[in-house]
Order: C-alpha cells, then structure tokens, then sequence
C-alpha cells in the first residue's frame, strides 16, 4: 500500500472531514466515484477513483502520489498548492485520543491443546525476539558532526542551489538532501560526497534539511527570490513563466485570458492557476506590526472555475498568512492561514471572505499589536491572536483560479511605507 506521511495523513482527514462520509476505510466504489466528480467540480482536474482508491489504501501500491496528485488534493482541502498545505502543518497538535479496545463477549468452545500449545510456542519465540531488540539500543547520532549549507546561482527562476554537505560520520548510508517541508522533494545523496546540486522552480522560503535515516541532522533556512515579480501559470514539473510584458501594465499586475490561449494552455476542463509572486525584494515586516492592503479582481468564471478561488498570500518565515477569497456561495469550502495555524470554512464562519469579483475587492490585513484583522471592503471579515512566535513577512503571492487583477499594492511596518507597487 501507499505509504502515507503524516502530511498526506492529515490531508485525507481534512478531505473526509469536508465530505462527512464516514472513515475512508468505510467508502464503497461508488465513493470513490462520486469524490472523483467532486474534485474534478472543485478543481478542474481529474484523479481517477483508482488513484483514490490506491491513496486510500483500499488497492495495494507501493509508490508515492505525484506532484499533480498531491496538490489537487490539496486544493480541494482548501490550500493553493500542496507546498503551503504541507506548511500549514507544522504546527503542534494534539495527540489523538486512545481508543478503547472492548474485549469480545466469552463464548462456550471445546479446548484444542495443540493450537493451544503452538500459539504459546510463537508468543515465546516473539518475546524473545522483543527482548533482544530492547536490549540493542539504537545508534546515537550526533548532529554536531555534520555541516550543511548552500550557494544560490541566481536571482532568476528556475533558480539551482548548491549544496555543500558531510555526512561521513553517518551510521548508515540512507542520507538525504530534502529541498523544503515537501517530503518528496527528496533526495538521497553520497554518505562520503561534498556537493548537491538541486533546482528550485518556484520563489519562496524554503527549510532545506539534511537527513540521516529518519533523522534532521542540519537545517538552513533558505530564500529562493524572485527578480521582481515573477507570474506563472502552475504546471507540474516546471511552471509556465511569462514574460514582463505579457502581465505587467503600469496600472496593475494582470494576464488576459488571450494571452492564456496563446500558450495552447486549456481553459477548459481545467482552469490553471495563474501566480503572482515578490520574493526577497523588501526588508522582512514582521507580523506583530504589519499593515498590507491590495485591490484584487478574479476575471475568470467559467466552467469549473465558477467559484473564482483567489488567494492572496503573504510569505513568512514560518506558517504563511493567507487570505483566500471565492464567490459567496463557495465560501464552505475556504482555508485559511493565520501564521498560526489553519482554519476551515466547514467549522468557521468565513462568510465575510465570499465576495462580488464584478468589480474590483479592497483587501487589507493590519495589526492592533494583540490581533490580526483580515477586512475585505473595509469590513472585518476574520480575526486572529498574533502569533506566539517571531513570524516575519519576506514576500508576497496571489494567485487566482483562472485569471486575475491586482493594483494598489502597499506593505508598512511601524507606520512606514515597506513596499508599494501600482
């Protein structure tokens, strides 16, 4: 079967969650079938229900998810992409309860001894076996014997990394270089090498880690930038990234739908995600004393893209804060981030959040030094305790389902003008 991480774990349960279906072991074909439909209305990509099933583990399969798959399912959990989900996540969470185990009711049967004789035999053998893998205790490894660090090439994307590393002192020769909290963004490296070379497609801020078995022995933290605002069209592996011109005017960032067309890139049955996105040019703000406002028009809303999902993310040093928009009757299937933590439109009143894109949205998000307010048309749509932690804010996404606008962009800290754009 699959192997799941914890990730992909905690996705399925926010998925079963949204549908209220029961446990996913519980689902029948028809299930699968019906999700199928589900996530081709939400998304407008098509996982065939035995993929569900294989993800599901009903159909054994011993290979991870793609990409492709990975973040479909994380749009419809209610993220941008799989990345800002698996970022979502790292976050402290409670243990879940134990569950109760009640003993089957004692019936009346005749004694077989010999059964009776060989299952003692195997508990035997078993405890034997249990003592002598107690008694072998595991290898201590030392994370200060190993170095991790990295060199960016440019500031242009696809952006390659180069990783010096040394593992020789590594018990075993599993030793992996993972590029970001991405799990299968992972790749084993030489235990006795010096150099990695990987390649970066998208700008952001990213965790690299260098694994030993199942251990991080070294991380860094690690800014890919942006030269300038960058737009793209997501595809897997490589975006599709565009040229200045193609969506930058002097009055605002924007992509016509020909433009689109032009690339032979299908509107429909699959709407794609246009980006765009400002990485590392602007000193960090800090979350605890931000003020960050933007006029924003999703201009697409055909077909499966009928909802106009539209997210404005602004990229921190720890869990994004988003702000994801949709048409008011979508506004169920929202989620958000708040630097904290995640929250759904399924068990929060998100409603402020739904939205007329017929003419342009006035977003802000401020502090008042205890709260985080998100308003939307000058309206409080969702509040939040600050952050516990030093959260910084290094860039900033918006991403629109479709196609869309964005003008009057301006970022502040301490009351002065950080960044502005249009």
């Amino acid at each position: 079967m699959v192997s799941d991480s914890v990730d992909l774990l905690r996705c399925k349960q926010l998925i079963e969650q949204k549908l209220d279906w029961g446990a996913g072991g519980t689902w029948t074909s028809n299930d699968f079938e019906n999700l199928q439909q589900r996530i081709l209305d939400e998304t407008g990509v098509s996982l065939s229900a035995s993929t569900l099933r294989r993800i599901w583990g009903r159909v054994d399969y011993q290979h991870l998810p793609s990409g492709t798959t990975l973040n479909t399912l994380a749009q419809f959990a209610g993220f941008p992409d799989w990345r800002q989900f698996v970022r979502s996540q790292e976050i402290p969470t409670e243990s879940p309860a134990p569950i109760e185990l009640i003993p089957a009711r004692a019936t009346k049967s005749s004694i077989n001894w010999r059964r009776l004789g060989w299952i003692a035999g195997v508990t035997i053998v078993l405890l034997l076996l249990g003592i002598v893998a107690f008694d072998q205790k595991p290898t201590q490894i030392d994370a200060t014997q190993y170095s991790f660090s990295s060199k960016l090439l440019t500031r242009t994307l696809p952006n390659s990394v180069i990783f010096t590393y040394d593992a020789t002192a590594s018990p075993t020769d599993s030793v992996y270089i993972q590029q970001s909290w991405d799990k299968t963004r992972r790749e084993a490296v030489a235990k006795n090498g010096q150099t990695h070379t990987s390649i970066y497609y998208e700008s952001g801020f990213y965790r690299a880690k260098l694994i030993v078995g199942h251990q991080i022995v070294q991380e860094h933290s690690l800014l890919i930038p942006s030269d300038g605002w960058l737009g793209t069209i997501a595809a897997k592996p490589v975006p599709v990234y565009l040229k200045p011109t193609e969506f930058r005017t002097k009055e605002q960032l924007q992509l016509p739908v020909a433009t689109i067309q032009q690339k032979n890139i299908a509107l429909q049955p699959v709407a794609p995600v246009v980006k765009y996105v400002n990485v590392g040019n602007f000193d960090p703000v800090p979350v605890n004393d931000v003020a960050f406002s933007c006029d924003v028009k999703n201009e697409y809303s055909e077909g499966a893209a009928t909802c106009q999902q539209s997210w404005i993310v602004l990229i921190t040093n720890d869990i994004p804060i988003s702000i994801p928009l949709c048409t008011k009757g979508c506004v169920s299937e929202l989620m958000l981030m708040d630097g904290s933590g995640t929250v759904s439109g399924k068990n929060r009143d998100l409603s402020g959040l739904g939205v007329d894109f017929s003419d342009w949205v006035h977003v802000s998000c401020h502090t008042d030094g205890r709260k985080l307010y998100y308003t939307i048309n000058d309206k409080v749509a969702y509040s939040a305790t600050l952050p516990t932690s030093k959260v910084e804010i290094v860039g900033i996404l918006f991403a629109f389902r479709g196609t869309g606008s964005v003008k009057n962009i301006q970022l502040q800290a301490t009351g002065k003008l950080v960044f502005q754009s249009f």
